[in-house]
């Protein structure tokens, strides 16, 4: 291309001012509205974002001092978290000195896995606390003492639903209604269905306690009777055991404490008599009761 006008410097100088550009970038001096200089103005080609905008194919994150976002956050910080949510502790179902039904229930399906020996009583004391120490540290489970859902729901799946004489193994079931019988005079009444007995004056109950019969082999009688004989210390020749605070209603059954009943509860019997296996209850009845006093053993 010509150049008309310019010398050989000023073409130099449109040439410089050029290759200037190319290379990408100058810096001109501008002249204002009345002729004087400016300051300079720098002109970037290369390509890159003016001041206060972020390139395109740069993330904020590139920009930012030790790769951290405007709000302050690195990368990692904004990341979800791939940790599981923690599980609420397991409800608390029954703890020491709760009582009732469910408590037997509890007590007897430690007995089935033989983490109880004694019992159900009905009461969360501290030998059921125990038990169920052990049972948790068994199974990996808290060893609180406490019976939780968790510790609750294993013992579930290693038991069996318990029988109405393996919640009561041990006496402590309610007395069924007595028998129009035992409402005038001074009777023991005795109800095989609740294997309870009452003691009654004039038809008002003075003392219940548990009791168990004889075996299908050696049945209680059932019927109306009266006590014909008392033996404190009595000894049966017959099966050459002891038969203490014995009171004698038919032929050889009477109403006695049974140290067997005492130690293993309704898994045993007797041998036709009427078993008691709380020692207090039998030493106050056997004080109270007479010579001629009525018995009635019904259903």
């Amino acid at each position: 291309m010509r150049m008309r006008g310019m010398g050989n410097t000023g073409r130099a100088v449109v040439l410089a001012l050029g290759a200037a550009l190319v290379a990408g970038g100058c810096t001109v001096q501008g002249t204002g509205p009345d002729g004087k200089g400016r300051a300079p103005v720098h002109i970037d080609v290369s390509g890159a974002a003016p001041p206060g905008h972020s390139s395109p194919e740069h993330s904020p994150e590139e920009h930012s001092p030790e790769g951290r976002s405007p709000e302050g956050r690195s990368p990692a910080d904004r990341r979800p978290s791939s940790a599981p949510p923690a599980r609420p502790p397991a409800r608390v179902l029954w703890k020491s000195g709760d009582t009732g039904r469910d408590v037997r229930e509890l007590q007897a399906r430690l007995r089935q896995v033989e983490w109880l020996d004694d019992g159900p009583t009905g009461t969360y004391d501290e030998p059921t606390g125990k038990a169920v120490r052990g049972f948790q540290g068994k199974r990996g489970l808290p060893r609180t003492g406490t019976t939780d859902t968790a510790t609750w729901q294993r013992l579930l799946d290693m038991t069996h639903e318990p029988g109405q004489w393996d919640l009561y193994l041990m006496g402590g079931q309610p007395a069924a209604a007595p028998d129009a019988r035992c409402l005038t005079g001074r009777v023991l009444c005795i109800s095989k269905s609740s294997r309870t007995l009452r003691w009654m004056i004039d038809g008002r109950t003075v003392s219940t306690t548990a009791v168990r019969f004889g075996s299908q082999h050696t049945p209680t009688r059932e019927g109306v009777f009266e006590v014909y004989w008392k033996s404190r210390e009595h000894w049966s020749t017959l099966y050459d055991s002891a038969m203490p605070y014995a009171m004698f209603f038919s032929g050889g059954q009477a109403v006695h404490y049974s140290y067997d009943f005492a130690a293993h509860g309704y898994a045993g019997a007797s041998h036709g008599c009427v078993n008691v296996r709380d020692e207090g209850a039998i030493a106050g009845l056997y004080a109270q009761v007479r010579n001629g006093d009525k018995v009635v053993v019904y259903q």
